[in-house]
């Protein structure tokens, strides 16, 4: 009675503003049926849910925006009832995107069907059901796409829209006739009515509305079947399908190795790719239909290059673990998004690794974690589990916290664990949820289970807070000495502490210890240490194989030998070492063969003439020198054209090498480069260049373009018009900015917001600006920022907020970005706002400590002038 009471005293107001949907009643089926028009770029629809109710309610409150709901059009009928509910009112509130569904009387219990018609438009902002367009002879045509996540379903048709409510799916299309119309499942009918037809589908599995999808327009495919019989297709833009092949291999390899990874065959009777040609992230892991990006997914023998390759691959690899991983066990909350996206990060490279060992993937892995380094190294970082409050915060944890630290955890649990036990584990703990959700503890407990070791301990402190340690190592009185403090790239001291899982070699690999370090500080006997010690050429190394997530910071005594690059460089932007030491390490790289290492010494090399622009210009032309002498007998030895034979990295290493030599200025490199763009301006096919070195070719060019010498960019500009390769236009979009003359920079920027520019391409002109034009690029995002903040959402909206301001590097700009934010910022990039600004000081105070640096000019031009 007093249930049926509470629910008689309910008022719509209670349901506004509230983080979740009430949990009175909850859909066990949905029956979709939509009309897209794709030349009105309208669809309508209907929806028939099957619920549960399952306490008293007047009312019913689920998810709907941006669509149009009329009032008579909603109605509810009870289960073993003739009669038919309507509502005395339905409320749409736009600033919750629910529909709040009121009914004279109180809702009986049990199973019952609200049935809501609608109709909504086919938006251009790359979410919910929208628009993208391509070309078919030569004509510009729409297709009908859905992006549902994170929480976008309810753009298309009204829903309970969060994972935890886990429905089936019925979906019905009515589609031009001439048309492909896919969804998660394969066709089941389909009839044809004159200039329509309409497809129906076959139902789905148990699944949360982020994964629905749907697409209509016209293709062409490849297809293969995996060796238990499931039938895999690429589908492409008309005439593109040859350039699915690679993906579709990849693929059938994928699907057999996580079956039997995790132990659990793939639950669809097919899986569909297709490439979008508008699409806001890199690719999305719908059930059974994962819709990409064309530069994820497709791949040109003659014109893509080796990284293309290597991306398509560990793309598609991270999107069908997710069919596992993300689909069959799916988060409760996206609290536990990094669940989803660090575990598939993770094993994308383990399948990497399996197919290409060639590559040597795991080493490229590092490139995760230092990406994750850098922004848990922010105070205003979060932790791996974040709590969300509003719908307009989940966009912005789509980030390295949740990709790439979240990934190099699962590595460094891997690793302590052992990998034959972790993957039993998992596969228990896949077994367990399967169909249903979990949260982080619950694969902690697993993995506890089939361990034995202290599992939700260790990783408590790893996802629960912000940040990681640096661990500093000393050898005292025949001990090993650790002290742990967080580390901050302010240089600032923080308060975190964690359960460090410590692997440790001494003058050979061959035997390693493992330990828990708990403590601030401990002392640790290593067996065999003192031994080890006597000899001549001791050293010491913590973190074997770079597989956990923490820094370490060497005595004097081991750092000569030991010191790691990237921890020096963090150590360094901090003020916790000397540039001087910096630029000796980076010269004791000189003979360095690993493509990893030397592709950070370059990356570490540009940063750092990047500060020194803004901290010591007068010392600009030494410290090239240096580099450009450093750099230069790997790229003599490398060479413009590929051996025959050479392999997959050192065709990587060509790319970065030559890219770099341009961007400082290295007349050689660009005087090469342009007499080989020359040739390839007249002759696409010519093998003077391939794509491993297009884009250090057009950063080259646009080295020598000005404002009064604009040759070089209209040339680049059409090669973008005249190609129809993604990958190249990409490569064109990251070098047009980089030239040195802010006004051409300034004109490539403009360029982003032209209809020749799509807005998911947006983000490589901005990537690509030259280190002497980011005050050009912040002062254009600010006279934009009114057109940029309507058109642009999601992460492509991060984007331009994070990669204009924070290469800024003085506290001036900083103080300019936070009052120009001040009342322009809003939930979805607040916590980017925060960050990027953090940067900015963290840059500033860097350059400040560099400016302190007495020796620092010697120590310049004395690097300058070795030979």
């Amino acid at each position: 009675m007093a249930a049926a009471a509470a629910a008689a005293e309910q008022s719509a107001e209670q349901f506004r503003g509230q983080a979740r949907l009430p949990r009175f009643a909850a859909p066990r089926r949905y029956d979709v049926r939509l009309a897209p028009d794709l030349a009105a770029c309208a669809f309508a629809g209907s929806v028939a849910v099957s619920l549960a109710v399952g306490a008293p309610t007047r009312f019913l409150v689920l998810n709907a925006a941006d669509l149009d709901v009329a009032p008579g059009a909603v109605s509810f009928a009870p289960q073993g009832s003739d009669k038919v509910l309507q509502p005395a009112e339905v409320t749409n509130v736009p600033a919750d995107e629910i529909l709040i569904i009121r009914f004279d009387e109180v809702l009986p219990l049990g199973e019952g069907t609200l049935s809501i018609a609608f109709q909504g438009t086919l938006n251009d902002k790359m979410k919910g059901f929208y628009r993208s367009v391509y070309e078919l002879n030569g004509e510009k045509k729409n297709m009908a796409v859905t992006q549902f996540e994170p929480a976008d379903a309810r753009r298309c048709f009204p829903c309970w829209d969060e994972p935890a409510f886990k429905a089936v799916f019925k979906i019905t299309l009515e589609v031009p006739s001439e048309t492909v119309a896919l969804s998660n499942m394969p066709v089941v009918e389909e009839k044809v009515n004159g200039a329509t037809k309409t497809v129906y589908f076959q139902e789905s599995p148990i699944m949360s509305t982020y994964l629905v999808a749907v697409i209509v327009g016209i293709f062409d495919y490849v297809e293969a079947l995996t060796t238990d019989g499931t039938r895999v297709r690429v589908y492409t833009q008309v005439g593109k399908s040859a350039q699915g092949k690679f993906a579709l291999e990849v693929a059938v390899k994928t699907l057999i190795l996580f079956k039997e990874y995790f132990a659990v065959p793939y639950p669809l009777p097919k899986m569909d790719m297709i490439a979008i040609p508008d699409f806001a992230s890199g690719a999305m892991e719908n059930y059974g239909l994962v819709t990409y990006r064309e530069t994820a997914l497709l791949f040109d023998e003659k014109h893509s290059a080796a990284a293309n390759k290597q991306r398509v691959a560990v793309v598609v690899a991270h999107e069908l673990a997710h069919q596992w991983f993300g689909n069959l066990v799916t988060m409760e909350w996206w609290t536990h998004l990094w669940l989803n996206e660090g575990f598939a990060t993770w094993v994308s490279y383990l399948a990497a690794d399996q197919f290409f060992p060639e590559w040597n993937i795991w080493t490229q892995f590092l490139e995760e974690s230092t990406t994750g380094f850098k922004l848990d190294a922010l105070a205003g970082s979060h932790p791996i589990e974040v709590d969300i409050n509003h719908v307009d915060e989940i966009d912005e944890i789509f980030d390295a916290i949740s990709y790439r630290k979240g990934a190099s955890v699962i590595r460094m649990l891997q690793s302590y664990l052992g990998a034959e036990v972790f993957q039993k584990s998992l596969a228990a703990y896949i077994k367990r949820y399967a169909y249903s959700n979990a949260k982080t503890e619950d694969l902690w407990a697993a993995l506890e289970e089939g361990s034995g070791e202290p599992v939700r301990t260790l990783m408590h402190s790893w996802t629960k807070q912000q940040g990681y340690p640096v661990v500093s190592v000393k050898l005292k009185d025949g001990k090993l000495h650790l002290e742990q403090t967080q580390f901050l790239s302010s240089g600032a001291t923080g308060v975190g502490q964690w359960v460090v899982p410590i692997t440790l070699c001494c003058c050979s690999y061959s035997r390693q210890e493992k330990f828990l370090f708990h403590g601030k500080q401990e002392d640790f006997n290593v067996s065999g240490l003192m031994e080890c010690q006597k000899k001549c050429d001791f050293w010491i190394k913590l973190n074997v194989n770079q597989t956990s997530f923490y820094r370490v910071s060497y005595d004097e005594e081991l750092a000569s030998r030991l010191s790691v690059l990237d921890d020096t460089y963090a150590l360094c932007m901090a003020g916790k070492q000397k540039l001087v030491s910096l630029l000796h390490l980076i010269a004791a790289y000189k003979d360095e063969t690993e493509y990893t290492v030397l592709a950070h010494a370059i990356d570490t090399s540009l940063n750092i003439a990047d500060m020194m622009s803004i901290a010591a210009p007068e010392e600009l032309d030494n410290l090239k020198k240096f580099l450009i002498g450093f750099l230069e007998p790997f790229a003599q030895k490398l060479g413009w054209d590929a051996q025959s034979g050479e392999g997959h990295l050192k065709a990587l290493l060509r790319g970065t090498l030559f890219t770099a030599l341009a961007e400082l200025g290295h007349e050689a490199t660009i005087n090469e480069a342009v007499r080989r763009f020359n040739v390839f301006l007249e002759d696409r096919e010519t093998s003077l260049l391939p794509p491993d070195v297009r884009k250090a070719a057009y950063v080259a060019l646009m080295q020598t373009v000005n404002k009064t010498n604009k040759g070089g960019y209209e040339s680049l500009l059409k090669i973008y018009r005249e190609t129809d390769l993604s990958q190249e236009k990409v490569r064109v979009l990251g070098s047009l900015a980089s030239s040195p003359d802010p006004d051409v920079v300034r004109e490539a920027l403009d360029f982003i917001l032209s209809p020749e520019v799509r807005n998911q391409d947006a983000i490589f002109v901005l990537r690509g600006v030259s280190s002497r034009a980011h005050e050009v690029a912040w002062q254009w995002l600010k006279e934009n920022w009114d057109y940029i903040s309507e058109t642009f959402s999601g992460t492509l909206l991060t984007y331009f907020v994070t990669v204009t301001v924070s290469p800024l590097a003085t506290d001036e700009k900083g103080d300019e970005a936070e009052e120009f934010f001040k009342s322009r910022t809003k939930a979805n990039i607040a916590r980017t706002v925060k960050q990027s600004i953090e940067r900015v000081r963290i840059n500033a105070k860097w350059v400040k400590s560099t400016k302190g640096e007495a020796d620092l000019s010697n120590v310049i031009k004395e690097l300058a002038h070795k030979r």
